[in-house]
């Protein structure tokens, strides 16, 4: 089990910057995915990036070259380190983490964050 609680959201004019952040509750070291995912008002929660263990990023192709995923498991925290935000980017913005486990895997998600972006 993981407890996950973001950080860093706030109001920022178009093509600011904002870094989120999510501190885990124990060891990320060993938790095979996590990620942070969105979900704007009146619309589906959508992926925007993904972190593996080994570093490996996926990225959501409207914040590709924007935002930046990373994670530092000294600190049992990943981060989402937004530029050129735009107004369409405003929503709130959730931390996420997987666990394999042998009956298949377990999601955990934190509280959420709001981001929002004016124009």
């Amino acid at each position: 089990q993981v407890q996950l609680v973001e950080s860093g959201g706030g109001l920022v004019q178009s093509g600011g910057s904002l870094r989120l952040s999510c501190a885990a509750s124990r060891s990320i070291s060993s938790i095979n995915l996590m990620g942070w995912y969105r979900q704007a008002p009146g619309k589906q929660r959508e992926l925007v990036a993904t972190i593996t263990s080994g570093g490996i990023t996926n990225y959501a192709d409207s914040v590709k070259g924007r935002f930046t995923i990373s994670r530092d498991n000294a600190k049992n925290t990943v981060y989402l380190q937004m530029n050129s935000l735009k107004p369409e980017d405003t929503a709130v913005y959730y931390c996420n983490a997987d666990l394999a486990t042998v009956a298949g895997p377990l999601h955990y998600w934190g509280q959420g964050t709001q981001v929002t972006v004016s124009s």
